[in-house]
Parts: structure tokens; sequence; C-alpha cells
């Protein structure tokens, strides 16, 4: 199963091939995202993050509600001797 997730727009720029790029912070750890399908997305916004590509634009609320349901999914699996493992491409 491939999740979206949620992360904060911390800077965007073109990269030498004219492509937008924005540097994404996950709850601090912070990786190169292309911002191509969403170039409404300007810096301090939520986007959805799948495989390197933001793919869509959501507001703060729904951002914290997706990261909250991860976190309990996260302390269930936990609990049940099977740790989610959660890597950011």
């Amino acid at each position: 199963m491939c999740l979206g997730i949620p992360g904060k727009i911390v800077s965007v720029e073109d990269n030498p091939l004219g492509i937008r790029m924005g540097k994404v912070s996950f709850g601090g750890i912070v990786k190169e995202v292309c911002l191509a399908y969403t170039p409404e997305a300007q810096v301090g916004d939520y986007v959805i993050v799948h495989v390197g590509f933001a793919i869509s634009r959501l507001d703060e609320e729904e951002a914290q509600q997706t990261l909250e349901l991860l976190a309990e999914l996260e302390e269930i699996a936990v609990k049940q001797g099977e740790p989610l493992t959660s890597t950011v491409q």
C-alpha cells in the first residue's frame, strides 16, 4: 500500500531544467519534492506528497488531522508488535 504524506513547503525554486521544486518538511525531516503538479502551492502551504511529487494542496487543519491519524496507526501497530515503516521518498 502506498500513502501520500502531508508536509509543509519551506522553500520553492525552479531547478536548472525549469521544473518547479520545493523543500518540504515532514515533522522536521526536509526533502526535495517536485511541485510541478501543484503550481498554486506556495511557501507555508501543506501538500500531499507521494513518491517525491506533491499531488495536491490541503489546508493546515486537514494536514494536522492526517498526521494525527497516522500517529494513531503507528501506536496501534507498535502495540501489536508490528511497527509501521515510515519512509519519505
